[in-house]
């Protein structure tokens, strides 16, 4: 029985890759300076893909991945860093830029980076810091790189059962009138990396190049670090006494190497066709559930919106206008 068959929330980035063998894959990464994208450039790089990773503070991705650079070096990987600040559209298109000027192909991009339930406050554009960081980073990132991906290459964007917490807004991106709620914000910009996956994907499909978003589960990293300690406690006993309700086991943690698989099996595991334009969590295509289902992170399922074209299509517009650039 192939591994693919029997994956799921407790299958780790090692099981997924499982037998692969990635050498000549080039796969960019970013966020790569804790959790989630350390290791999923250091599950790809010890499986032979040339990683190139990017994040904000340089010195710290450097000491976060020097295993991965050992690993890639053992399994005829390669590992290159790159500077990028998603909450500034100047860094954003100067990351770009050098992508584009060494004109080299990729096969995969996984927009990892984020932020989570920051305290209310602006991007060095003047963009609600979730919405810009999260989304309109990513955005213009991708879309300005979009001439490297080659055919049969991939775009995973992550996003998170968060996304149930709220559809965009987009007539008040900013929170300008919207009075500001941290999980709320997080909710918006989680729903857009959905949504750019399902019109990034609606754009690019027919060169053979396909989009998805992916929850990677519950798990301990510093994105809670906004996240007063006593409402995840809440949240989490709120968790588990809906799982009981519904005779399931008590909540727990995925570790690191599980949050970090559905993003490694979407990304060179499972089938284009199957994960084109959808939102994957636990290594398989989630099931869309009603908007009145309950929004427990725990929860499996993706909301309606965060599918739907024409939501999609505003999105687009609406991101083009606010970075000043068209695609």
């Amino acid at each position: 029985m192939k591994m693919v068959d029997v994956l799921g929330a407790t299958s780790t980035t090692d099981e997924v890759l499982s037998g692969l063998n990635l050498e000549g894959k080039r796969i960019f990464i970013t966020g790569v300076s804790a959790g989630l994208g350390v290791e999923t450039a250091r599950s790809l790089a010890a499986h032979g893909a040339d990683v190139v990773r990017a994040a904000r503070d340089l010195k710290k991705a450097e000491a976060a991945t020097a295993q991965v650079r050992r690993d890639a070096a053992a399994n005829a990987g390669g590992f290159e860093l790159l500077a990028l600040d998603l909450a500034s559209l100047k860094s954003v298109r100067e990351c770009a830029d050098q992508l584009l000027a060494k004109g080299q192909f990729f096969d995969v991009v996984i927009a990892n980076a984020g932020v989570m339930a920051t305290p209310f406050g602006h991007t060095a554009d003047g963009f609600e810091t979730q919405f810009g960081t999260n989304h309109l980073g990513h955005f213009v990132l991708v879309n300005r790189i979009a001439p490297l991906l080659r055919k049969g290459s991939r775009l995973i964007n992550l996003s998170s059962a968060g996304h149930r917490f709220s559809d965009v807004d987009l007539d008040d991106p900013n929170f300008e009138r919207t009075p500001y709620e941290p999980f709320l914000a997080y909710g918006r910009s989680k729903t857009a990396n959905v949504l750019f996956a399902v019109g990034f994907d609606r754009r690019h499909r027919r060169r053979g190049v396909r989009a998805a978003a992916v929850h990677p589960g519950v798990i301990e990293t510093e994105l809670a670090r906004h996240v007063d300690p006593a409402r995840i406690q809440a949240l989490i006993e709120q968790i588990t006494k809906e799982r009981a309700a519904e005779g399931k086991e008590p909540f727990q943690w995925k570790t690191v190497p599980q949050g970090a698989a559905t993003s490694v099996w979407a990304a060179v595991v499972a089938a284009p066709a199957e994960i084109g334009g959808k939102y994957c969590e636990n290594c398989h295509v989630g099931e869309v559930v009603a908007d009145s289902a309950a929004i427990s992170a725990a929860s499996e399922g993706v909301r309606g919106y965060a599918l739907d074209p024409n939501n999609a299509e505003a999105l687009w517009k609406k991101s083009e206008e606010m970075a000043g650039e068209r695609f």
